[in-house]
């Protein structure tokens, strides 16, 4: 059998967590295009001001910019009305499709119910 041996380094060793950090300049321009659009997420923010995404939502979290709406309670369901012909023939559902099955041509494929 053989010995196992554990440095010293490896027992003591505790790994810290810095603080996140952010760009003062960057977070008054988040500012900024947020007040004039407050419609818009992190990733349009990041596409106007072309900059990297994840910088841009980490910013908005520390500031405490980012809102989040999550839905609650259920939602209503639309009620199903059945659907009647008087005679056979009158009423047609159709739906289309379109395949891919080789490099340079489509296929379309079209489905009619009677």
């Amino acid at each position: 059998m053989f010995k196992q041996t554990l440095t010293r380094r490896s027992i003591y060793y505790k790994q810290s967590w810095a603080a996140p950090k952010s760009d003062l300049t960057f977070g008054k321009r988040i500012k900024v295009l947020i007040e004039e659009e407050p419609s818009f997420g992190y990733r349009s923010v990041a596409n106007f001001l072309t900059s990297n995404k994840n910088t841009t939502q980490r910013i908005l979290q520390i500031k405490g910019w980012q809102v989040r709406n999550w839905p609650f309670g259920l939602r209503r369901r639309i009620e199903a009305i059945p659907s009647v012909s008087p005679s056979q023939n009158e009423r047609r559902v159709t739906n289309l499709c379109r395949l891919w099955p080789r490099r340079d041509d489509w296929l379309t494929l079209t489905l009619v119910i009677e």
